[in-house]
C-alpha cells in the first residue's frame, strides 16, 4: 500500500509545485507533446503502469461520465478499482480516486514527492530535458499510487486527443471512443478528421474498441484506423436506451434520474442513473457495452452489477442539480465548455425543465468556440450574468463577453468574480417565479461555484 507519510511535502505545496510545472494549455509557446519523456520517467518509476489492467477512454465529450460509470459497475462487481479523470472541480484530488473514495491529501503529497524526486533526478542526469509537464506528472503519480494499492484495473480518461496523451503508454485491455466534436484544434487538428485520428491514437490490434455511430466524417475516420490496426470493433447500441412509443424508457421530468429496462448479459435489469440529459444515454450505454466486454475479458461482471454500478455512479457538474430552498432558487451546474457539450445541455434543458424561465451564470476559457456556445444557450435565458475565472490568463474577460452579449441583444449584467456573480445570478433568478439558474460555460466556473454555494 501507499506509505501516507508526507515527509517533507505538504499537499499545499504539493499542489503549487504542481501547477508551477506549467499547463499544456496555458498561453505562451507551447510544449511539444510526446510520449519517450513519458516512457523515461515511468520506466525510472518501476514501470507502474504495467502493473495493473487499463482501460482507456477519449473522446471529446461524455469521457468522464463513461469513466465514473464504468468503474462504478466494476467496483460494484467486486474489484479493486482505480479511476484517474480530470479536470477536477473543486479539489485536484478528484482526478485520482480508489474505490470510490479521493486520493488522500496524504497520499497524494507522497506520490508527488515520489514523482517529483525520480523526475529531478532523470534531468540532473541528462536522461530528461526538462521536468515533465503538470499533466504528466499527474499521470505519473497516479500510475505510482494505482501500482502501489494493488488495483485490478484502472479506468484511464485520456486528458486531451489520444495518440501522444500521457495515458497512452500503456497497454490497454480495452479502449472506448465517446463521442467526438471540434475543440483543442490548435493542438489536435482543424479538422474533424485530423481530431478523429488524434483520438483514435488510443486504439490497439486486437483490442476491442468500443465506440457509438456518430457524425458520418467520424464513423469513417474512425472504421479506417480501426481496420488498418486490427481493432476490433464493438457497436454500443445494443445497449442504448430504447426510446421508441411504447417503450419501456421513462422520461420524467420531475425525476433527477435516468431509469430504463435493458437486456444484457443475458438477463433483464432495471438501469437506474443519476445521469439525465439524452446525451447520457450514450455515455451509458458505452459504459455498460464495456463491462460487457470486460466480463469476456475474464472480470466478475453481471447483469446485477452492472444495475447496481450504475445506480451508485457519481459524477458532479453533469446536470448536477440543487433542490430549491427558501434562500436559493433551483440551481442546475453543469460543465458543458464547447459546442457539442452547450447542445447536449441545452436538449438536457429542455427535457427537464421545459419552458419554465431561466438564468444563467456563464463564464469560459477564451480559446474556446464561445461564440458558438453563446448563441447556442444564451437565446434561451432571461437574463445572464456574464463572469470570469480570477488569475486564469486563459480566461475570456467579462469585457469580451458583455460585447458579445451586445451583439446577439441579450439581457445581461457582469459581476467581478464567481462568488459575487451567483448571488447576483440568484437574485435574478428568485424576482422571476417559477425560475431555475443554470451555471455553465467552463469546469473553471462550476468549480467555483460549487465551492461558493458550499
Amino acid at each position: 500500500m501507499v506509505d501516507n507519510r508526507c515527509g517533507m511535502t505538504s499537499y499545499e505545496s504539493a499542489v503549487e509545485r504542481l501547477y508551477a510545472l506549467g499547463h499544456e494549455l496555458q498561453h505562451g509557446p507551447a510544449r511539444k507533446f510526446e510520449l519517450a519523456h513519458m516512457r523515461t520517467l515511468c520506466h525510472a518509476l518501476g514501470d507502474p503502469q504495467r502493473r495493473f489492467a487499463p482501460v482507456l477512454i477519449a473522446g471529446t465529450n461524455g469521457k468522464g461520465s463513461t469513466a465514473a460509470t464504468l468503474a462504478a459497475i466494476l467496483r460494484a462487481s467486486g474489484h479493486r478499482v482505480g479511476l484517474f479523470t480530470s479536470p477536477h472541480l473543486v479539489r485536484m484530488n478528484e482526478r485520482i480516486s480508489l474505490q470510490g473514495e479521493l486520493i488522500s491529501d496524504a497520499a497524494f503529497a507522497a506520490s508527488f514527492e515520489r514523482v517529483s524526486a525520480v523526475a529531478s533526478r532523470l534531468v540532473s542526469e541528462s536522461a530528461l530535458p526538462h521536468l515533465p509537464s503538470f499533466f504528466e506528472t499527474m499521470t505519473a503519480m497516479a500510475f505510482h499510487y494505482f501500482a502501489a494499492s494493488e488495483v485490478e484495473i484502472a479506468v484511464l480518461e485520456v486528458g486531451m486527443g489520444g495518440r501522444l496523451d500521457a495515458t497512452n503508454i500503456v497497454e490497454p485491455i480495452l479502449s472506448v471512443i465517446t463521442d467526438i466534436d471540434m475543440d483543442h484544434q490548435q493542438y489536435l487538428g482543424n479538422t474533424l478528421a485530423e481530431i478523429v485520428r488524434e483520438k483514435a491514437g488510443i486504439l490497439r490490434p486486437n483490442v476491442a474498441a468500443v465506440t457509438l455511430p456518430q457524425h458520418p466524417e467520424a464513423n469513417q475516420v474512425l472504421g479506417e484506423c480501426m481496420a488498418s490496426l486490427g481493432a476490433r470493433a464493438i457497436s454500443a447500441v445494443r445497449n442504448m436506451a430504447p426510446v421508441s412509443p411504447g417503450s419501456s424508457f421513462l422520461i420524467d421530468k420531475s425525476s433527477t434520474e435516468t431509469r430504463f429496462r435493458l437486456s444484457v448479459l443475458g438477463k433483464e435489469v432495471e438501469i437506474v442513473s443519476p445521469l439525465v440529459g439524452p446525451h447520457q444515454l450514450r455515455n451509458l450505454a458505452l459504459a455498460i457495452t464495456a463491462a460487457e466486454e470486460l466480463a469476456a475479458l475474464g472480470f466478475s461482471v453481471t447483469a446485477e452489477s452492472i444495475a447496481s454500478g450504475t445506480r451508485q455512479t457519481v459524477w458532479p457538474g453533469r446536470f448536477q442539480h440543487l433542490a430549491a430552498t427558501a434562500r436559493r432558487p433551483e440551481i442546475i451546474i453543469d460543465v458543458a465548455h464547447n459546442p457539442a457539450g452547450a447542445w447536449a445541455l441545452r436538449a438536457t434543458i429542455t427535457e427537464q425543465l421545459g419552458e419554465r424561465p431561466l438564468v444563467l451564470l456563464f463564464g469560459a476559457m477564451s480559446d474556446k468556440a464561445v461564440d458558438e456556445i453563446a448563441k447556442i444557450l444564451w437565446p434561451r435565458m432571461a437574463h445572464v450574468v456574464l463572469t470570469s475565472i480570477a488569475n486564469n490568463p486563459r480566461a475570456a474577460s467579462t469585457a469580451q463577453l458583455a460585447a458579445l452579449a451586445q451583439s446577439l441583444g441579450i439581457q445581461h449584467s457582469l459581476s467581478a468574480s464567481v462568488r459575487e456573480g451567483v448571488e447576483r445570478a440568484m437574485e435574478q433568478t428568485l424576482v422571476r417565479p417559477g425560475a431555475a439558474l443554470i451555471i455553465a460555460g467552463s469546469i473553471y466556473i462550476a468549480g467555483e461555484a460549487v465551492q461558493a454555494l458550499s
